[in-house]
This record gives structure tokens, C-alpha cells and sequence, in this order.
């Protein structure tokens, strides 16, 4: 099974790295034929603005969103779960994005890099703990009737599944535990 990692901007290696030690084939995608020779794709961390407008500006924009439209699995942590959301509160948008996940999510929440932190998160179906790590993370302000928060941190929703998609707004492959990324890896699988 081939698994992308958009490799425009963000932890491109990390993911790449997480998704091998998850028993899937990573694959860079930086090209239209490049997605579509992945069955899922991660959309890594970054900012969402520019991420956004390279997608438009490769051109992978409007494929993406047919990919993900007709099935295929996708998983965006921080600025890819921005890109994810079908609704972005507050003054700054994300104008390019491909808006799968019924969730409002707010950018910047918990403030600037200084305010960045990490801290140990309870995630549905994980036996143990969780090191999360957040950079000028986003938050899930609300949450569909679809979707099912997996983790929360002070009550607010950090990890989010909807059918084949999921998205964090930590960064899991900082931390060397590819657990979120095998829950990922098995809802490929289970797409397939």
C-alpha cells in the first residue's frame, strides 16, 4: 500500500519515516501523477496559507480534492488539517483547501511559536499515553455530527477522525511513536 506525504512544505522525511515504521510504502508527492499513484495521503504541518497556494500552484488542487471526493484516505496534521476543514474561524482563512472534514477550526489557538508546547494526550484506542506535539497548533472549535474526536486537550479537540479521514493538530511524527500514523495506515487499509 502507497501512502503520500505532500512534499511541498512541513516534515516531509518525519512523515516518510512514521509511515514506513507503520508498515506503508511512503511516497513524496509533488505532482498530479504522483497522487495519483498513492491509495491515501498525508498532508503535513506548515503554514496553511502557502501550502495552499502551492497545491493551487502545482496544480494538484483540484485533483486532490477529486481524489478525496471519491474515496481516497486522507490525514493532515496542523496546517494539513487546516486544509482539511470546511470551515476556518476567525479574521484569516486558508482560501485553497480541500474541504473534507466537517469541523471549524481555528488557527493559531493557542497563540504565537513561543506559546508552542508538548504535552502527553489520552487518544481513543491507544493503551497509553501520547507525547503530542503543538506549534502554533490549530484547535477544532467544532465538530460535525460525522466526526468522532479521538483526543482532546482542556476540552478542546485535537484529534479528529470522519470516515476515511483524520486529521491532528499536533504533530505526531515528531516524536518517533508512529501509533497515529499506524490508526492511519489500518483506516487505509480498511478503504482498500
Amino acid at each position: 500500500m502507497k501512502v503520500g506525504v505532500l512534499g511541498l512544505q512541513g516534515d516531509v522525511r518525519e512523515h516518510c519515516t512514521a509511515l514506513d515504521g507503520a508498515g506503508a510504502t511512503p511516497v513524496v508527492v509533488k505532482t498530479a501523477d504522483s497522487l495519483a499513484s498513492v491509495d491515501a495521503l498525508v498532508m503535513p504541518g506548515g503554514e496553511s496559507t502557502t501550502i495552499g497556494k502551492l497545491l493551487d500552484r502545482f496544480e494538484l488542487l483540484e485533483p486532490l480534492r477529486d481524489r478525496a471526493e471519491s474515496g481516497m484516505p486522507l490525514y493532515g496534521t496542523c496546517a494539513g488539517a487546516i486544509l482539511m476543514s470546511k470551515e476556518i474561524a476567525g479574521p484569516h482563512d486558508a482560501p485553497f483547501r480541500v474541504p473534507v472534514l466537517d469541523v471549524v477550526t481555528r488557527r493559531n489557538a493557542y497563540g504565537r511559536q513561543v506559546d508552542s508546547f508538548e504535552t502527553d494526550i489520552a487518544v481513543r484506542g491507544l493503551d497509553e499515553a501520547f507525547r503530542a506535539v503543538f506549534i502554533r497548533a490549530p484547535v477544532f472549535e467544532d465538530v460535525g455530527d460525522a466526526v468522532e474526536i479521538l483526543a482532546s486537550v482542556d476540552d478542546r479537540a485535537v484529534l479528529v477522525r470522519q470516515g476515511r479521514f483524520l486529521a491532528s493538530t499536533f504533530h505526531p511524527e515528531m516524536t518517533g511513536d508512529n501509533r497515529v500514523h499506524e490508526l492511519f495506515v489500518s483506516i487505509v487499509r480498511g478503504a482498500l
